[in-house]
């Protein structure tokens, strides 16, 4: 279904199609670095005397992507069992962790846990910190889209594909506001947990509740596992994105990129695109963890952006009485479906913008976030890509092409 059309609608498709990717791409490395730092977090809690190092991350970060990648490759028929360990282990492993910690950990009183806000980015305000701070619990329900580019590997994808979103959506919300009550309650002393050497206040906390190296270890490792097994959906997620848009002539190179060896059954190169991405990304932090962070902070403007191009397309072939209508689907919001839409769209655009905020002031060269120079770069150079033919002339919206040799 093509939900622009006319002269932009080329323009359109190919931008969000360079901000899936990028975004992607990104995602991988993020969740590589977040899982890498925590595992440093926990040798710095069990030897005082360990100095964390950038290279020591940096080869964390390339481990985790490669085990990712090597994963998606080698055992790929496998996923789908490994998806439904992951999802008891996400569950259970939740319990595991809120549990003791409820049971065991001093209590702040409702008014405190659930009214107080504090202001540690020294805004002028405190609805301006709560917003940008919000970005981080974002991030975590970011993401959910990751399934639809799998749809050609699903069957009867149409009506499983929705159901799976929201599912995954609902399920997580629930249990993430139970973490977030949980941490509300029992986080006492933010000051302290904030100064914890380990530079996760989460690790500090778990120790300071069970006072056990082994019980902060293992409930550190449900979540460091958790996250790998991430960064393993998300290679999938990333490189059939890539497979997709090269398939459509969107990228540079792409007759390479979409190419799939007899056999193999799984995009290869644009797996093996995903890889280079990682290493390569995870190797600017041995000389700039500022630029790196930009580079993660971009998945989340990025993915923002292309949910914010896609909603906006659909309301506009909604509003369109010249078009007609949508088609009937399996799958439908029914007479709700516009407004729907539209409070997506009232809910994405603050973020949006937010996104470039740094986290803090006052604002140096350390503190920046160059997250808008990145999401610009990017933007630009897909458009300087279209317009000089790479795009315009090469790419074709997936509806315009039927059996096409990949």
């Amino acid at each position: 279904v093509r939900l622009k059309q006319g002269p932009s609608a080329r323009p359109a498709y190919e931008s969000k199609g360079w901000l899936l990717a990028i975004g992607w791409q990104g995602a991988i490395v993020g969740l590589s670095f977040v899982a890498g730092t925590i595992v440093q977090g926990l040798i710095t809690l069990n030897n005082p005397n360990y100095v964390p190092q950038q290279w020591h991350g940096t080869l964390l970060v390339i481990a985790a992507v490669v085990i990712a990648v090597a994963i998606n490759v080698f055992l790929s028929k496998t996923l789908p069992i490994a998806e439904w360990f992951i999802l008891i282990l996400h569950v259970v492993g939740l319990f595991a962790i809120i549990i003791p910690i409820l049971a065991m950990a001093p209590k702040n009183s409702a008014r405190v846990a659930l009214l107080d806000i504090t202001n540690s980015g020294g805004w002028s305000t405190k609805g301006t910190s709560f917003m940008i701070g919000l970005l981080t619990a974002l991030s975590s329900m970011m993401g959910f889209d990751c399934a639809v580019h799998m749809s050609e590997e699903v069957q009867n994808a149409s009506e499983t594909l929705p159901k799976a979103i929201l599912w995954g959506a609902g399920l997580n919300a629930v249990l993430g506001y139970l973490t977030v009550f949980t941490l509300c309650f029992t986080m006492t002393d933010i000051p302290a947990l904030l100064d914890s050497p380990t530079t996760f206040p989460f690790l500090q906390l778990f120790y300071n509740v069970t006072r056990s190296n082994a019980a902060t270890a293992i409930m550190a490792a449900i979540i460091i596992i958790t996250l790998v097994m991430a960064v393993v959906s998300e290679v999938a997620t990333a490189s059939r994105q890539i497979w997709a848009f090269s398939r459509d002539n969107g990228f540079p190179l792409s007759a390479f990129l979409r190419r799939v060896k007899p056999g193999w059954n799984i995009p290869l190169n644009a797996l093996w695109v995903s890889l280079a991405f990682g290493v390569i990304i995870a190797l600017i932090n041995l000389g700039s963890s500022v630029a790196l962070n930009a580079i993660v902070s971009l998945t989340i403007s990025a993915l923002i952006s292309s949910y914010i191009l896609s909603i906006g397309c659909l309301i506009s072939r909604r509003l369109r009485t010249t078009d007609p209508p949508l088609p009937l689907s399996r799958f439908s919001l029914g007479k709700y479906g516009l407004a729907i839409n539209v409070i997506a769209m009232l809910f994405l655009i603050p973020f949006f913008i937010f996104c470039f905020f740094p986290v803090g002031t006052p604002v140096d060269k350390e503190t920046m976030n160059f997250n808008v120079v990145m999401f610009g770069g990017i933007t630009i150079f897909a458009t300087v890509w279209y317009l000089v033919g790479g795009g315009k002339e090469g790419y074709r919206p997936p509806n315009l092409i039927q059996n096409r040799d990949i």
